[in-house]
């Protein structure tokens, strides 16, 4: 039930602030494109933006695939997806309501899976990157990013660093393998977290 408590108040938070989400964070830009640089996609793939709010990687995604790739834009609040919207995203990508612990998406149907800040609003974070990992073809790729640190996440978040959270360096890695993935990159940086990995 505290979960359920936990995911619920999330949502009302980012509802609240998806029209003016993207001006909170205006100097994000840059690294985005890198975050979706290093995920190496292919013209003509299959990339899913999953948790991606205001829509803010769409542009880069849909540049990175081409014309004949598709991308899919997921997230749980409708009014990040409504904000996407508002601002042409839909024109880039298929926007779709759904949550990250249950993806409405075939096994094996894409090619890689963008995953901007939503590992630490998960109430399950490892059983939702094997949900990635069924829905990723062999191969395929995963970036899993924050455009800042992990220390100054935390700290947004009224939290220190314990050093047993999913996305210490010393974690993630075998936390990865354990669901399917191989850890290619971790770059646990001051000014932002990147993580590209590989489905086995």
């Amino acid at each position: 039930m505290s979960d359920e408590r936990d995911r619920a108040s999330a949502r009302a938070f980012f509802a609240e602030r998806a029209a003016d989400w993207e001006e909170r964070f205006p100097d994000d830009g840059p690294k985005y494109a890198e975050a979706v640089a290093a995920l190496s996609l292919a013209a003509g793939a299959t990339v899913v933006d999953l948790a991606c709010g205001t829509g803010r990687a769409l542009p880069l995604l849909r540049e990175a695939v081409g014309p004949s790739g598709v991308v899919v834009a997921v997230d749980y609040v409708p009014e990040m997806l409504g904000e996407a919207a508002r601002r042409g995203r839909d024109r880039l990508a298929s926007l779709v309501i759904a949550d990250a612990m249950a993806l409405p998406l075939a096994s094996g149907s894409v090619d890689a899976v963008f995953a901007a800040g939503l590992i630490s609003h998960l109430p399950a974070p490892l059983e939702a990157l094997a949900g990635m990992a069924r829905v990723c073809r062999p191969g395929g790729r995963l970036a899993i990013f924050h455009p800042i640190g992990r220390a100054a996440l935390a700290a947004r978040h009224g939290r220190t660093l314990t050093g047993d959270e999913l996305h210490a360096p010393a974690n993630i890695v075998p936390g990865l393998a354990s669901v399917g993935w191989q850890a290619d990159l971790v770059d646990d940086a001051d000014d932002r977290y990147l993580v590209v990995a590989t489905r086995l």
